[in-house]
Formats: C-alpha cells, structure tokens, sequence
C-alpha cells in the first residue's frame, strides 16, 4: 500500500516543485516505486521530469473529470526514472467544473485508491494556494510535506497552512498529520535565515526535517533539462540533500 504524502506551501516560490521532483526521483534512486502526481495547473513538476505538458493526450485535468482512467494518463518520465500523471493549464478549468460536482473532494482519493498497491510512495505537488485541487490532495495524503525557505514571512505563511490543514482533518480526512518541515533554499551565511531555522526548531522541533537543503545552481539547472538533480549532477549538494531527505522520509513513514 502506497504512502501518499503531499508536498504543499500556501506561500509560492519556497522550492515546492524542486522538493516534489528531487524527493520522488531520490526516492526512487533507493529502489522505491513512485508515482509524482502534478496537481498544479503550472505544469512545473510535469516539465521538470522531462514531460512535454503541451502535448498531452491526458493528464489529471481529465482523469478529475471522470473522462479517463488513471492508467491512461499516468506517463514514465525516463529522465527521472518516475511514473509521472501530468497537468497543464486544463487543470485550471477542471478546478471550475469540480466546484459543481457531487463529492469533488475525493476524486483525487478515488483515483488514487485503484492504483495504490502499484507503488510504495505517491507525491503530490500541490498548487501555492488554497483551492479544490489542493483540497484533493490534502483529502488524499497520509502526510504533507512542507518546504519552507528561511525568510520574514515563513512563520507567517506556516500559521495559515496549519490552518488549512485542521481544516481538512476537521472534514475530509482526519487521519491526515505533518511529515515534517524542510528548509530549502538555505543560505547559512545569512543571519535571518539562521534566525528563522532557529523560530522552526523551538517550536517545532519534532517536525522539522534534520535535512536542509542548499541554495544550489545544479539543482536551479536541472530542470531546464527535464531532469531531477540526483539524475542530472548526482554528486552535487543540492542531490545529495534530497538524497538524506528521501532517508528521513523512509524512516518517517515506515
């Protein structure tokens, strides 16, 4: 049975994508099956793995509408070495027309739940907002997993994303917990990031990853190139910090 987790901030630009394609192929690197599922109309996560999202025959926009079956729109991205089930910008008129439909919360879980003993991780990347497809994921995840860069308004962004998830427990699905928090993006010469990271680990210090993923070029460069960092510059600090992350996550959820 496949462990589902989500990867989600409220707040864009905090390495959301980079930590959903980078942990789907390093965990994939120690021998899991793995399935990344882009739940994002942006596309990132889909391209990122080498998978063209404007030439899709299906994709989640389709598979949320009930048009066809999560088998039909999952790809492998070879690049990464993943199952792939893509979105584009169709995903933004799918969020519409689900708005309108009886138990639209769960059509994610649904799709999900014939597919779960294909693999033993399923990562979701999450849009940077609050909206149905996230309410999907969240209802679908055992787990999230919350990038965060050490910045002014990180604890801020952190309080509303807590918010959203006692919401989702209180609702759809109460068996939903944190994984835990990682900081990305990080730069240790830089006193508020040391600030913040500190704020993190007083008060939640049983959450917050012991991984901390670097600034890092090879990992800003492997996406151009369709390609996860361990696949693309294996030896560099950004692959191996998503390496020691994936190793957290094994022992975090087994």
């Amino acid at each position: 049975m496949a462990i589902i987790l989500s990867v989600a901030n409220q707040k864009g630009g905090v390495g959301k994508t980079t930590t959903s394609v980078n942990l789907s192929a390093a965990l994939r690197s120690i021998k899991k099956r793995v399935l990344l599922i882009d739940i994002d109309p942006q596309g990132n996560a889909t391209m990122g793995c080498g998978i063209d999202k404007y030439n899709l025959e299906n994709s989640v926009c389709e598979l949320l509408l009930d048009e066809c079956s999560i088998s039909a729109a999952t790809v492998h991205a070879p690049n990464v070495e993943v199952d792939v089930l893509p979105s584009n910008t169709n995903l933004i008129a799918a969020e519409v027309q689900l708005l309108n439909r009886e138990d639209s919360e769960y059509k994610l879980k649904a799709a999900i739940s014939k597919i779960t003993n294909q693999y033993d991780y399923i990562v979701i990347d999450c849009p940077p907002s609050l909206n149905m497809l996230t309410i999907n994921a969240f209802t679908a995840s055992s787990g999230i997993i919350i990038p965060m860069q050490c910045e002014y308004y990180a604890l801020e962004g952190l309080s509303a994303l807590m918010q959203t998830i006692e919401k989702i427990q209180s609702t759809t699905n109460p068996n939903l917990e944190i994984t835990g928090l990682i900081r990305t993006m990080f730069d240790n010469r830089n006193n508020l990031s040391n600030e913040v990271s500190i704020q993190l680990l007083k008060y939640f210090s049983h959450k917050v990853f012991k991984t901390i993923i670097p600034r890092n070029v090879k990992l800003a460069e492997a996406p151009s190139f369709g390609q996860a960092a361990i696949n693309y510059a294996r030896a560099s600090k950004g692959a191996i910090s998503y390496i020691s992350l994936a190793s957290e996550v094994l022992r975090k959820t087994q």
